[in-house]
């Protein structure tokens, strides 16, 4: 991480955290979670785990899609894409 761009990442990240926040209550009204893995500033990547329901639902990739990675690239444009970890 280049320490001239720190605090950009830092306010991304924090702008990150609190729309996944919006979102985890959303996917909680169907007995679901998404937590937060990590994000790559480098290549604009978020990492997230989706549980409860959301584990194994076959509608858990367009949710984090169409849902989640929308609402990220609109309000923290360094995100280029949401990906699902395992596990």
């Amino acid at each position: 991480m280049h320490l001239r761009r720190f605090p950009y990442h830092r306010l991304s990240l924090f702008l990150l955290l609190i729309v996944l926040l919006q979102q985890q209550q959303a996917v909680a009204q169907d007995g679901g979670d998404i937590l937060f893995s990590k994000f790559e500033p480098d290549t604009g990547v978020v990492w997230l785990n989706m549980r409860g329901a959301c584990s194994g639902c076959p509608s858990s990739t367009a949710t984090l899609k169409a849902g989640v990675e929308n609402m990220l690239k609109h309000y923290v444009p360094e995100v280029t894409r949401v990906e699902q970890t395992l596990g």
